[in-house]
């Protein structure tokens, strides 16, 4: 039996198959303007490499700012973010107590009990700053790519502090420091201290305890990685994939309805 998560969130979409053990496969790629059309296409991308047909997949769960379009055509079940985030990472990290999760346009804080029920939680979507998209315009500005950034910050012998928390005063800041003949590698670990700063303060709000999960495209990024363990006085583990973790909570949810509504159909057939 194999079941499906899909995680549509602003810049990427994510699917995971997984059977009733593991991770069977999965793959990502840029949401753009067209959800179904991408989901489509990704969903059956993601089964060919599998080496799996459509009717093989019992249940599929989305989740992520487009689950409502993926259920009004496609999903059978849709969960928010929170929930299959905790799930996903949960799985992977069984000890995990805190995920800080860097999307594309919020950043998420994230506490756990011992059973992995998300116990508090502390989100900002208002704003640009401390997300994914931050660190695009940042790079941008700098003109290198966003993939640079991590292996760049490191090499700051004496990074620069950035003011400004929004992202449009930000760029203005860091237009104005380049102006200054600052390193752009001191400019970067400034960046990366920014959001770190930023991003710590919605995890202090719900509580820190080991283990600290990171999750989110930004997880890939080791000097992001490096400051805010720097700011919260914690070590951060990362997934195999952090792109991944929302997708893959959506498909374990998909089995646990999936194997719930079998066993409740036993009962009723037992009943009679």
């Amino acid at each position: 039996m194999y079941f499906c998560g899909i995680d549509i969130g602003s810049l990427t979409t994510k699917v995971v198959i997984i059977d009733e053990e593991d991770i069977v496969g999965y793959r990502f790629t840029k949401s753009g303007i067209n959800p179904r059309g991408i989901i489509l296409s990704l969903y059956e991308d993601t089964i060919r490499g599998c080496g799996i047909d459509k009717k093989d997949i019992n249940f599929i769960t989305a989740t992520g700012y487009g689950r409502n379009v993926a259920t009004a055509f496609f999903a059978d079940e849709k969960v928010t973010e929170i929930t299959c985030h905790a799930k996903g990472v949960r799985k992977i990290f069984p000890d995990c107590h805190t995920v800080i999760d860097i999307g594309g346009q919020d950043s998420k804080a994230m506490r756990l009990d011992e059973n992995g029920r998300v116990r508090s939680f502390a989100m900002n979507d208002k704003c640009a700053a401390g997300s994914g998209r931050f660190l695009e315009v940042m790079a941008n500005a700098l003109g290198i790519n966003i993939e640079d950034m991590g292996p760049l910050s490191l090499k700051s012998k004496n990074r620069v502090a950035i003011s400004s928390t929004c992202t449009v005063f930000a760029e203005s800041e860091v237009v104005s420091l380049i102006a200054a003949e600052k390193d752009k590698e001191d400019i970067i670990a400034g960046l990366h201290d920014a959001i770190a700063t930023r991003v710590s303060g919605l995890a202090k709000n719900v509580g820190i305890e080991d283990d600290v999960v990171m999750t989110g495209g930004v997880a890939k990024n080791v000097g992001m990685v490096k400051s805010f363990e720097e700011k919260i006085g914690h070590t951060i583990h990362i997934p195999p994939e952090p792109l991944i973790t929302g997708a893959l909570g959506a498909a374990l949810i998909s089995r646990e309805k999936f194997l719930n509504r079998k066993s409740q159909e036993i009962d009723c057939v037992l009943d009679k």
